[in-house]
């Protein structure tokens, strides 16, 4: 067991905390027994001074104890699949019920009956209408092969009423999902704690995503709908289920049906930056193509003059004939239309800046933040990436993406261009100087430029790296 790291995972709060609602608890609990002794042996004044305390006790349970029983209950009730649950208006009413029952039963009134019954008629009607409003409808959605962050995404959906009779009104339609497998935490707590109680922490919150409103789905048939919805950032979104919702006809109710969806998952890709400007920085032109020099490849370069030494068998008879004069075909070197992206992960604090604790990481994932401190030059990088394996794919160049060690080797085409920005949309930044795993080696890139063009992305300086690499810092 790892105690450096248990001391993070436990804070002064939690024993203060946990302290506090044992004192609280127990000496609630004395006091009551004690009034209860009072009580039985007859001494008043000792009971009441017993029980005005406990109201003391009783007050700061409420204030202490209760509020975070009830956040986590209702952390795990948002993660179970519960058919309703009441909203503001549904509450009040269920309290008027309450009021208006109990002056009935005091009273004997019998125009109160009238009212609590009318009362509790709306409510049997609002829950009935509102189950039969979700029951036997089927959802479909359709999203396209390739999804960036920042661009408004088209996705296609299907709702499908199979009640024979009867209509559905006003029905949200939501997909929930997580944004991985594991938690990314789960190794590392479960060096402190058990193995399943480590899961069970670290379990991935639950995503919601609003896709569209239905305001009505006739009986028997189906709605199409193209909502288009704009993702912020790049990442994964793992498909769970799809989560039906009505608050029809009275508001009283928000009833919900989940529906399992076949496994499927959502990447979106970093939205690539225009890096037209950083290459012609690096001395390549205007930035539109890599300066080739002239080899034995395939690819054509230039057509030139023919000069004293060029092999007869280059001379271009076809250019000759129109031109006069002898002309030479000039090839691309093949190494030249090789390119290589290499972005290290290591990323170096801000002055000031102090590391999250593992209490501090695992509260900010389980809330849904990254939990580590978002880096915007980080980002800038990735999209850096992006940006230049989809240039010089376009430009027919054969592309490699290497990410601190791991090397996802050359490729050409559509195929692999996505192989390598899905890689992007799910790395991750690694923050200080000595991270294990983290940064590339100089001797790596000096090999990776011998068999072509390479671009680092990172925060290096120039002294560090090969002659022949081209650096983009953050």
């Amino acid at each position: 067991m790892d105690f450096r790291k248990l001391l993070q995972f436990l804070n002064l709060r939690d024993f203060r905390n946990a302290a506090i609602g044992f004192l609280t608890v127990v000496g609630g609990l004395s006091l009551a027994g004690l009034t209860v002794w009072s009580h039985r042996t007859g001494n008043v004044k000792l009971a009441g001074i017993a029980a005005a305390a406990s109201l003391v006790f009783v007050l700061l349970i409420l204030v202490f104890v209760v509020p975070p029983l009830a956040r986590n209950a209702s952390d795990e009730a948002a993660q179970m699949d519960l058919p309703l649950d009441f909203t503001v208006g549904g509450a009040f009413m269920l309290g008027l019920v309450a009021i208006v029952g109990f002056a009935a039963w005091n009273t004997g009134n019998n125009l109160l009956f009238l009212i609590l019954a009318f009362l509790v008629s709306v409510l049997a009607v609002s829950f009935a209408i509102g189950t039969f409003t979700v029951r036997k409808v089927d959802v479909r959605m359709r999203f396209p092969e390739t999804v960036f962050a920042g661009e408004r995404t088209p996705i296609l959906l299907t709702l499908s009423n199979r009640k024979r009779f009867l209509p559905s009104f006003s029905v949200l339609l939501e997909v929930r999902g997580t944004e991985r497998e594991k938690g990314r935490l789960a190794d590392e707590v479960a060096k402190i704690l058990p193995r399943r109680i480590a899961e069970r922490i670290t379990r991935p919150p639950v995503v919601k995503h609003v896709l569209d409103y239905f305001l009505f789905v006739p009986r028997a048939s189906e709605v199409e709908s193209r909502a288009e919805k704009t993702f912020p950032h790049r990442g994964r979104f793992m498909i769970r289920d799809f989560e039906l919702s009505t608050k029809f006809p009275f508001g009283f109710f928000r009833h919900r049906r989940r529906l399992s969806a076949s496994q499927a998952e959502l990447v979106v890709f970093p939205s690539p930056a225009d890096v037209g400007q950083s290459l012609s920085g690096l001395g390549l032109g205007n930035g539109s193509s890599l300066s080739y020099k002239k080899g034995h490849g395939q690819d054509l370069m230039v057509l030139r003059g023919y000069e004293s030494g060029d092999d007869m068998r280059r001379v271009d008879w076809k250019a000759t004939a129109k031109s006069g004069a002898l002309t030479v075909r000039e090839f691309s070197s093949e190494d030249d239309r090789r390119v290589t992206v290499a972005l290290e992960t290591r990323v170096v604090p801000a002055d000031g800046e102090r590391p999250r604790t593992l209490r501090e990481r695992l509260e900010a994932e389980r809330s849904g933040k990254p939990s580590e401190p978002e880096s915007p030059a980080f980002e800038h990088g990735v999209s850096t990436a992006a940006g230049l394996l989809v240039r010089f794919a376009e430009e027919g160049a054969e592309i490699r993406l290497l990410i601190d060690s791991e090397d996802g080797g050359f490729g050409s085409g559509k195929s692999h261009l996505q192989q390598c920005l899905r890689r992007l949309s799910l790395v991750e930044p690694r923050l200080g100087d000595d991270v294990e795993g983290a940064g590339i080696d100089s001797a790596l890139l000096a090999q990776c430029a011998a068999a072509g063009n390479v671009f680092f992305i990172g925060s290096r300086a120039d002294a560090e790296l090969p002659p022949d690499v081209f650096l983009i810092g953050y």
